[in-house]
């Protein structure tokens, strides 16, 4: 759109000063000769816009002149929710956008204010997907989140984890979460929760979508997590674990050692932590090795006992290289 260039046209000018033709066709991704015209019109509109020769020359905007109008469209609107995540809006087709958000902002910033903020970004970087997390792809992200925007009905093939594993379901979107790298829809009936990685096949129909009144998002997904975890740990173990051994518990264990957990003189700590049930509570502090003691329930603490005696036992034989 021309009006639309033309206005980051001054908008490039007013936050970065002198630029050329071909610095501006670059930015703006059009040819040399568009950007002569695009300046012919801002002349004519007034714009007090002067252009120099020379090997140092360029466009620039009369000193003291400033455009104070931001003139934010509805998606680039939309991208400053995501301003911290970048990536998250490129995969919701909004990072374009959400750049060209930026930059009318930081032109709406006085300079002190711009300079502080320039040194801020190029100091802080936020990469929110976990170390060890794979990119399994969401082909129909840009789709789901077309309905989401427009309130549309979604009738998809989605692959869940129980048998029959694919189905076909009918979802009336009320939004869209972004947990650890992953994109979650929130739709109805219910509401429930759909990975969107795992929807198969989709097709927007013409149905609108109705979300119940007062249905708060994030509300929302505040609650289903607390319930979550919730009926995650539904158990507990009582244990002792040395310093080495805190230092490697995560989540509600390491929540519940902090809070709960009681010095004892050898350095080590007892307490009880939550668990997700008997064979997960078995590999996970079976992986601590020496530096935890399970006390309780008897059955855990036997069962990693007879862990460890098998293992004993292993290592103990001949190796298959021993006789060599």
């Amino acid at each position: 759109m021309k009006s639309s260039r033309l206005l980051t046209i001054l908008l490039l000018l007013q936050t970065r000063g002198r630029m050329t033709a071909a610095q501006l066709a670059e930015e703006l991704e059009v040819s040399v000769r568009t950007v002569y015209r695009d300046v012919e019109s801002l002349h004519a509109a007034g714009v007090p816009l002067y252009g120099d020769a020379g090997h140092r020359g360029g466009y620039r905007l009369l000193a003291g002149h400033r455009n104070r109008l931001t003139g934010l469209y509805a998606r680039e609107a939309e991208a400053l929710v995501l301003a911290g995540l970048p990536a998250a809006a490129d995969e919701l087709g909004l990072g374009g956008h959400f750049a060209d958000a930026r930059l009318k902002l930081r032109a709406a910033l006085p300079e002190p204010l711009r300079e502080h903020v320039d040194r801020l970004r190029a100091r802080f970087h936020i990469d929110a997907p976990g170390w060890y997390a794979r990119d399994t792809g969401a082909p129909f992200l840009p789709q789901v989140t077309d309905a989401v925007r427009a309130g549309r009905v979604l009738a998809v093939r989605y692959r869940r984890w129980k048998e029959p594993t694919d189905v076909d379901r009918r979802l009336e979107p009320y939004g869209l979460v972004l947990k650890a790298g992953r994109w979650y829809l929130v739709a109805g009936p219910g509401p429930r929760t759909y990975r969107v990685d795992q929807i198969l096949d989709l097709t927007v129909t013409d149905e609108e979508a109705v979300i119940p009144d007062g249905f708060d998002l994030a509300a929302h997904w505040r609650a289903s997590q607390e319930d979550f975890h919730a009926r995650l740990h539904r158990g507990e173990a009582v244990v002792r674990v040395s310093p080495r051994g805190a230092a490697r518990l995560t989540g509600a264990a390491a929540r519940a050692l902090a809070e709960n957990g009681t010095p004892e003189p050898d350095g080590w700590t007892r307490a009880t932590l939550p668990v997700e049930g008997p064979d997960h509570a078995h590999d996970t502090l079976l992986a601590l090795g020496t530096e935890v003691e399970v006390l309780a329930p008897e059955d855990l603490r036997e069962r990693i006992a007879t862990t460890v005696r098998t293992l004993a036992a292993r290592y103990a034989e001949a190796g298959p290289e021993a006789g060599a």
